[in-house]
């Protein structure tokens, strides 16, 4: 038996099997170019190294549950140029998220709100945090349907927990019942703990009377807006262009790549 055979079940015991997927390759190339042993064994190790942080960064995504891909990199800032292009590009560093601050984008339907949040969301999970995308109406009624099953508690887990909570189209639709109590709670619990981001077509001042309840509003605001960054957006729709737009190649790559 070769010492590759003998090799085999070690990494597995040390579970290393990954390794096997680079080594025949790293081996060739350190008898190759005369490589140290511990130059063969660190590019060995960064092979590992490299090949987890894709696994753990595809789980990552798979647990945001996004809609669809979406980047800064391919987001057309020259449609409409009351998008905070520097803003976004700072917001785009994901050091609100390790600040734990707020991003609420609000603007008319069309506009890019819900691009650029999951654009946002999507660095955040390559800067290794925990994200989850969920609309406002999925999570409220998640929720609604929770206290039937005496699940309410372990559901609401669910959206305080993530390092960053992308809530999208608040106020689509007026919150009925103990959805301002639901929304008020999920607000509480995140404040200053992790970062919220939360996209709406309503103006800010149009929010205080979602909650149905002056006081609950006043106490929810408060902790949103602290430590918040407001994105107001206008102009026009990406689905709907002017004829002026309809010639523009859709959202063709126009930002630099922030390195972290």
């Amino acid at each position: 038996m070769s010492a590759y055979d003998e090799l085999v079940p070690v990494l597995k015991k040390l579970r290393l099997s990954g390794l096997l997927q680079s080594l025949e390759v790293r081996c060739r190339e350190a008898a190759d170019a005369n490589l140290s042993l511990t130059e063969f064994l660190y590019r060995l190790l960064a092979d590992e190294v490299e090949r987890r942080d894709g696994k753990q960064l595809d789980v990552r995504m798979r647990r945001a549950a996004f809609e669809r891909p979406s980047t800064l990199e391919d987001f057309d800032f020259s449609f409409n140029t009351s998008v905070p292009r520097t803003k976004v590009l700072e917001l785009g560093t994901c050091t609100f998220v390790e600040r734990h601050e707020n991003v609420l984008v609000v603007g008319p339907a069309g506009v890019g709100k819900s691009h650029l949040a999951q654009a946002l969301g999507q660095r955040a999970c390559r800067a290794g945090h925990a994200v989850l995308y969920v609309s406002a109406h999925d999570m409220l009624t998640q929720l609604r349907a929770s206290r039937a099953d005496n699940s309410y508690e372990r559901r609401l887990l669910r959206f305080t927990t993530p390092t960053l909570l992308i809530i999208d189209d608040l106020g689509l639709r007026p919150l009925t019942g103990e959805e301002g109590i639901d929304l008020y709670e999920i607000v509480r619990r995140r404040y200053e703990r992790t970062a919220t981001c939360i996209t709406s077509n309503r103006a800010m001042e149009e929010w205080p009377p979602l909650f149905g309840d002056a006081l609950l509003a006043s106490a929810a605001m408060v902790r949103l807006l602290h430590h918040a960054h407001v994105l107001t957006i206008e102009g026009d729709s990406y689905r709907n262009p002017p004829p002026a737009k309809r010639t523009r190649a859709p959202r063709s790559a126009q930002v630099e790549t922030i390195e972290r």
